[in-house]
């Protein structure tokens, strides 16, 4: 089986480098449907699935037209809690803030998800996402979602990778992603030979 995980087009918040995760359901902006439409169609594409944000449907809508989009709960994006909507500008004087960019952003955000458990719950829904694609022996699947949750799979997952267990190594821009083969070994699940792709079409054969 083939693995895209595809970060979604970009929002207002990105754009002006806010914490946008889980609690911030942004539509695209104006770049970052142009970012689709750069990317391209891909109407042969029959399913996808993605994440129950806005813009991670968007995405999906505007890159898969004639695909099933289908929402998998667990892949939404970091929860940032108390620093959602805020950029490291405004929060340069926060005590909490500067603890948790400190502490290499591994604690809980106040109000929040800590690092450990947002990679956990998104290698989690994601395991059980391509479990249930092999089942129905799906030959290429499709995942759009959001840059954390890329990161959160790939650190989680990847094999024969340099990066293997490097969170912030895994980072990738809006309409950006990594392809990868997905293997089974005693139930482990392994996204082996990842490359980054920046063009859906030359990088994936869509």
């Amino acid at each position: 089986m083939e693995l895209l995980l595809m970060r979604h087009g970009a929002t207002r918040g990105n754009e002006l480098r806010r914490y946008v995760g889980r609690g911030s359901d942004e539509p695209l902006s104006e770049k970052g449907m142009v970012q689709c439409k750069e990317v391209g169609a891909f109407p042969r594409v029959r399913r996808a699935y993605v994440s129950p944000m806005l813009r991670a449907r968007q995405t999906a809508r505007l890159c898969f037209p004639h695909a099933e989009l289908i929402v998998v709960p667990g892949l939404e994006e970091y929860d940032f809690g108390q620093f959602e909507g805020k950029s490291a500008q405004d929060m340069e004087h926060d005590e909490a803030y500067r603890a948790w960019v400190d502490g290499w952003c591994k604690g809980r955000c106040p109000g929040g998800e800590s690092r450990a458990e947002f990679v956990s719950r998104t290698a989690r829904a994601l395991k059980d996402m391509l479990v249930r694609a092999a089942e129905r022996e799906e030959q290429k699947v499709i995942v759009v979602a959001h840059g954390g949750t890329v990161m959160a799979a790939m650190s989680s997952f990847a094999d024969g990778s340099a990066l293997a267990d490097d969170y912030f190594g895994w980072q990738v821009g809006c309409c950006e992603g990594y392809a990868c083969t997905v293997d089974w070994h005693d139930g482990h699940l392994f996204l082996d030979v990842p490359h980054h792709v920046r063009n859906l079409a030359i990088g994936c054969g869509l």
